[in-house]
C-alpha cells in the first residue's frame, strides 16, 4: 500500500510536496523527486543483487541511478529553493565526489600492487608450496583458514579467498566433504581478517579515512574478529575427513622482482599510515606515492626482461638504448615482457565504478533527507548497539559498501566502541550468506556446482554463532571504549 501511494506521489509532482527547510537544505522526503529517487535506488539495487542471474555488471545500473538521482535533486532545488539554496546540490555532489576520488585512488593503488604480485607469481608460488606440504585434509582446512585470516588484512579478501580456494581445490579435487566446508571456512576467515585492518575491506578503509577510528585503534577488534572465524571453524572441521591426500611435487618460482614488489607494498602501507597519522594528510597520498615507486621499479623489470628476450634471439628490429628493440617495446612483444599499464588495466573496474554509483546515489538520498530519517529511526529507536548489529545482518543481503557509507553519511553520535562495533559487524556480517560478500560470490564461480548458495546456507547457523560470539566478545573485551 505504501508503494502504491509512493507511485501516486511520483505521478503528481507538486501535490506530494510537504516539506520545510532543514537548516539550508530542503526536506524532499515527501516530494515526488524523493519518492522517485528512493524507488529508483531500490530497483537499481535489485538489479545489482541479481547480477549472477542477469549477467549484468553491477556498476551499470548503479551509475545510471546515481546520475538520475542527482539530476532530480538539482531540478527539485531549482524549482522550489531560494537562489542561495540552488547551489546546495552542487556543493553536496562535489563533497561526495571528493570522498569517492580519495577512495578510488587508494583502492586502485592497492589493486595494482596485488595484481603485480599475482603477475610475478607470488601467490602461485605460495599455492604450490602449500599443496606440497602433504598435510591432512583437516590440516589444510586450518592452514588455509589461518592464512586467509592473516593475508586479508593486507591484501583484499577477494584475492585472498581466490588464492586459498585454489589450494583447497588442488588438494581436495572431487572430495566435496572436504572442499565445501573448507571454502566456507575461507570466506569466513577472509571476511573476519579484513575487519580489523583499514586495508582489509573497503568498509574499514572508509571508517579510517573518515577519521572516526585511528589506525592503531582497529587492533581492538582483532580478538572479536578471530572469534568470528574460530567458532564456526571449530564446528565445521568436525565434518572434514581426517585422511591424508597425496602431496604434490609441483614447484613454482617467483618471477624476478616479485620479492621487491612485496617489500614496496609493505613500504607503501607504511607511507599511507604515516601520511594519515603524522602528516595529517589523506592516506591516499602515501598510496599513490607508493604506486609511483612501483611504476618506476616496473621500468627496470621491463628493461631486464627485454634484454633477456633480445639475448635469446626472441626480439628483432631496430635497437634502441641498451640493445632493446624499440619496435618490440612499442608493440608489447605479444605480452611477453612486463607492462605496468597492462597490469593497471586489470584492476577491478566494475567494482570501482560500482563504488562510484553507490557513493553518489547514497549521497543523493542523504541530500534528499532519507538518511537523517533512517538515522533517527535506527539509532534513535533501537539504540546504537542494536542498530549496529542490524547493520551487520543487512550486509549479508545488501552489499556492505552502501550500508556502511549510509551509516557514515548519517554520522550518528557514537563512542569509539560503537564505531568499532559497526566496523566489525559490517565486515563479518556478509559471511552469513554466500552472496553476502565478494569473497563468497567469487568462490561460487570458482567452484561452480560444488560451493553453492544452499551448501553455504547449511552452515549459516554455525556462522551466526560466530557472529553473536564476536559481538559479545567485543562488548565484553572493549567495554571501556563504550
Amino acid at each position: 500500500m505504501k508503494s502504491f501511494f509512493a507511485l501516486i506521489a511520483l505521478l503528481l509532482p507538486v501535490m506530494a510536496f510537504a516539506s520545510g527547510v532543514e537548516g539550508e537544505r530542503l526536506d524532499l522526503t515527501h516530494h515526488w523527486a524523493g519518492y522517485a529517487a528512493l524507488i529508483l535506488f531500490i530497483v537499481g539495487y535489485i538489479l545489482v543483487i541479481g547480477e549472477e542471474f542477469l549477467h549484468l555488471r553491477k556498476s551499470k545500473p548503479m551509475m545510471v541511478v546515481a546520475g538520475v538521482i542527482w539530476a532530480m535533486v538539482a531540478f527539485a532545488y531549482s524549482s522550489l529553493g531560494s537562489e542561495a539554496q540552488t547551489y546546495i546540490p552542487e556543493e553536496q555532489f562535489r563533497h561526495n565526489l571528493l570522498e569517492y576520488a580519495e577512495l578510488f585512488l587508494f583502492l586502485l593503488a592497492a589493486m595494482t600492487f596485488v595484481n603485480v604480485m599475482e603477475e610475478r607469481r607470488v601467490f602461485e608460488a605460495l599455492r604450490a608450496w602449500l599443496v606440497s606440504l602433504g598435510l591432512s585434509f583437516r590440516g589444510v582446512f586450518w592452514v588455509t583458514g589461518l592464512l586467509a585470516f592473516a593475508i586479508s588484512p593486507v591484501a583484499d579478501n577477494l584475492t585472498t579467498a581466490l588464492l586459498m580456494a585454489a589450494v583447497v581445490m588442488a588438494v581436495g579435487g572431487s572430495n566435496h566433504a572436504f572442499v565445501v566446508p573448507s571454502l566456507i571456512n575461507i570466506v569466513v576467515a577472509a571476511n573476519a581478517g579484513g575487519a580489523f585492518s583499514p586495508f582489509g575491506d573497503i568498509t574499514t578503509l572508509m571508517v579510517w579515512q573518515k577519521g572516526l577510528v585511528q589506525f592503531g585503534e582497529f587492533i581492538n577488534i582483532f580478538v572479536p574478529s578471530l572469534v568470528n572465524w574460530l567458532v564456526p571453524a571449530a564446528i565445521m572441521v568436525m565434518a572434514v575427513p581426517s585422511q591424508k591426500p597425496t602431496a604434490s611435487e609441483e614447484v613454482v618460482k617467483i618471477k624476478p622482482g616479485g620479492l621487491v614488489v612485496i617489500g614496496l607494498f609493505l613500504f607503501t602501507i607504511i607511507m599511507a599510515v604515516s601520511s594519515h597519522n603524522f602528516l595529517h594528510m589523506p592516506a591516499v597520498l602515501g598510496m599513490m606515492t607508493g604506486l609511483g615507486l612501483l611504476k618506476l621499479y616496473s621500468y627496470f623489470i621491463k628493461r631486464a626482461e627485454m634484454r633477456k628476450l633480445h639475448s635469446n634471439g626472441e626480439v628483432t628490429g631496430p635497437e634502441g638504448p641498451e640493445g632493446v628493440a624499440m619496435e618490440t617495446v612499442e608493440q608489447g612483444h605479444d605480452g611477453k615482457h612486463f607492462d605496468i599499464f597492462g597490469v593497471l588495466a586489470r584492476a577491478e573496474w566494475d567494482t570501482l565504478m560500482f563504488f562510484y554509483g553507490v557513493v553518489l546515489a547514497v549521497g543523493g538520498l542523504g541530500t534528499i533527507g532519507y538518511l537523517a530519517l533512517a538515522s533517527s529511526s535506527m539509532y534513535g529507536g533501537l539504540g546504537a548497539t542494536w542498530a549496529n548489529v542490524v547493520v551487520g545482518l543487512l550486509s549479508a543481503v545488501v552489499d556492505n559498501i552502501p550500508v556502511m557509507f549510509a551509516v557514515l553519511t548519517m554520522n550518528p553520535d557514537m563512542s569509539l566502541g560503537q564505531w568499532l562495533l559497526v566496523t566489525l559487524t559490517a565486515g563479518v556480517g556478509g559471511s552469513l550468506l554466500s552472496v553476502g560478500s565478494a569473497a563468497g560470490v567469487a568462490l561460487m564461480g570458482q567452484a561452480r556446482g560444488v560451493y553453492t548458495f544452499f551448501s553455504h546456507l547449511k552452515w549459516s547457523w554455525a556462522i551466526a554463532l560466530g557472529y553473536v560470539a564476536s559481538v559479545a566478545t567485543h562488548l565484553w573485551l572493549n567495554a571501556s571504549l563504550f
